[in-house]
C-alpha cells in the first residue's frame, strides 16, 4: 500500500500542520489553473498514478508552465501517460497542478523502520531533490531513534550539523520536522518520505519547510492506517485479478502481499518470507510467475485459500510449483504445507492433472509433518517433486528449480504429463 504526489499527499501532512505546496487535481478548471499562476508565477504538471511510482521526473513525466495555454498542453501530454519503472508499468489516470515554491534550500526526508538498526531511522541532506543514491556519502546522514521516546527536536539538530547544514534552515527543520514522527507512528506507516522539502522565506524572512513531493507506504495488517479514512480505489491500481483476489484475504493474522511479475512466467513460486521474496524474484527473472510474501503464520484456511486463487489463475501453465522461504520462526510448517496440498489436490479433483515438477525448501516448527503430509499427496497425484530442508543452502534450492524448469521445457513436461495419462 503506497501513495504519492502531493493530492493526498497534502491532505495526510495537514492532519500534523506540515506545510504544503497548493495543489489542485484533475479536476481544476481553467480558472482555477490561471488563478494558481497568478499567485505563484508558475505550476508543476504531473501525472497522477496510483500507487508508489518512480523516476517521473528522469523519465520526463513533469511538465512546468508559466501560462495557462503551456499548463492546458502540458496537461494533454500527461493525462493518461504511461510509466515504466523497473518491472512495473503503470498508465496515469490525470494530472495534478502544483505551485511552484521559491527557495534556495531544498532538503530530503525520510523516516523508514530500518532493519539494519532495528529500530525508527530518519535519512536526511541539505542536498534534496536528487535521488540519494547519487550524494556522497558525507553529505547524507541516517540516524536511529528510540521509538518510545519519539522522533525529539535534538535528533533532527544533531544530524543537520553532522553534514555541516546551513544555520539558516536549521531552526525551522527542528520545528517542524519531528511532527512527521506524528504521522509516521499513529497511523501505521512503513516508509515515509518527502523530497524535496523547499525552504521557502517567510514573514520576516525566517525560512518556512514546504513539502513538494510526498511517498509513504503502510502496513495493510496494520489496522491503524484505517484512521485515516482513505479510499479503497488509492490501493486499487491496476491490479489483475489474481492479485484483487489474493488482496481480499488480508486479515489481522498472515501477509497476502501478491504482485504479477510475468503472466507468461512457468514458475510458480509461493515465497514465504520478505528475504526469500528478494532473494527468489531475483534469481528466478522473467519465469517467475508472481512475487509473493505469504508468511507471518496464517491460518489454514486462509492459506488454503491463498493457494486455491494461485492455482486457479497459474497452475496451468506452470512448469514449476516453487514453495519456498527461510527457516521459520513462528509460521507452523505444518499448517501451511497441510493447507497448500490440499488446495493442489482440489485443483486435481476439480480441474484434472497437469503435468508439474513441485520443489519445496523450508525449514520451521513442524517442518516433517509438513514435508510428510505433502509427499502423501503428492505420491497420490503422481507428480514428481523434491523437497529440501531447513540445512540447504536457498540459492542451491532456487538453482535446482530453475534446473527443473529447464528439464520441463525440453520434454519433461511430455514425460509427466504421459505418467499422468494427459496431454502436455
Amino acid at each position: 500500500m503506497n501513495i504519492t504526489g502531493m493530492l493526498n499527499g497534502s491532505k495526510l501532512l495537514n492532519y500534523v500542520g506540515f506545510p504544503t505546496s497548493e495543489v489542485l487535481g484533475p479536476e481544476a478548471s481553467e480558472d482555477d489553473i490561471k488563478g494558481m499562476i497568478e499567485r505563484h508565477g508558475s505550476v508543476f504538471i504531473k501525472p497522477l498514478f496510483k500507487g508508489g511510482v518512480g523516476k517521473k521526473g528522469k523519465s520526463g513525466l513533469i511538465g512546468r508552465a508559466e501560462d495557462l495555454k503551456t499548463a492546458l498542453r502540458e496537461k494533454e501530454r500527461l493525462y493518461f501517460a504511461e510509466h515504466v519503472h523497473g518491472n512495473t508499468r503503470v498508465k496515469a489516470q490525470g494530472v495534478t497542478f502544483e505551485g511552484a515554491v521559491p527557495a534556495e534550500h531544498e532538503v530530503y526526508f525520510s523516516i523508514s523502520d530500518s532493519t539494519r538498526f532495528r529500530a525508527p531511522t530518519i535519512t536526511i541532506t541539505h542536498k534534496g531533490g536528487v535521488d540519494i543514491e547519487e550524494l556522497d556519502p558525507s553529505e547524507i546522514v541516517e540516524v536511529p531513534f528510540e521509538a518510545l521516546t519519539g522522533l525529539k527536536a535534538f535528533v533532527i539538530a544533531n544530524a543537520l550539523s553532522d553534514i555541516g547544514a546551513p544555520k539558516e534552515i536549521v531552526s525551522p527543520l527542528v520545528q517542524y520536522l519531528p511532527r512527521l514522527w506524528e504521522l509516521f507512528h499513529h497511523y501505521g506507516m512503513t516508509t515515509l518520505e518527502l523530497n524535496p522539502i523547499r525552504m521557502k522565506p517567510g514573514p520576516g524572512g525566517r525560512l518556512i519547510p514546504v513539502a513538494c513531493d510526498f511517498k509513504c507506504g503502510f502496513d495493510r495488517d496494520d489496522p491503524r492506517w484505517q484512521r485515516l479514512n482513505l479510499p479503497n480505489h488509492l490501493f486499487a491500481a491496476d491490479y489483475s485479478d489474481f492479485e484483487q483476489e489474493i488482496n481480499q484475504l488480508r486479515t489481522y493474522q498472515g501477509q497476502s502481499d501478491v504482485y504479477v511479475i510475468n503472466d507468461q512466467g512457468t514458475v510458480l513460486a509461493p515465497t514465504f518470507g520478505g528475504g526469500a521474496n528478494s532473494a527468489v524474484t531475483e534469481a528466478l527473472g522473467d519465469r517467475a510467475i508472481i512475487s509473493s510474501d505469504f508468511g507471518g503464520n496464517p491460518p489454514y484456511e486462509k492459506m488454503r485459500d491463498v493457494a486455491r486463487i494461485s492455482f486457479k489463475h497459474w497452475l496451468a501453465q506452470s512448469n514449476v510449483l516453487f514453495i519456498i522461504g527461510g527457516k521459520s520462526n513462528n509460521t507452523d510448517i505444518e499448517t501451511t504445507f497441510r493447507a497448500m496440498a490440499d488446495a493442489l489436490r482440489d485443483y486435481f479433483n476439480q480441474h484434472g492433472p497437469v503435468p508439474l515438477y513441485v520443489v519445496i525448501g523450508r525449514g520451521g516448527p513442524n517442518l516433517i509433518r509438513g514435508m510428510g503430509a505433502f509427499k502423501d499427496t503428492l505420491d497420490a497425484l503422481g507428480l514428481p517433486y523434491r523437497m529440501f530442508g531447513f540445512d540447504s543452502a536457498m540459492s542451491e534450492v532456487v538453482n535446482y528449480a530453475l534446473h527443473a524448469d529447464d528439464w520441463m521445457r525440453n520434454g519433461g513436461r511430455e514425460q509427466v504429463a504421459k505418467k499422468l495419462g494427459i496431454a502436455a
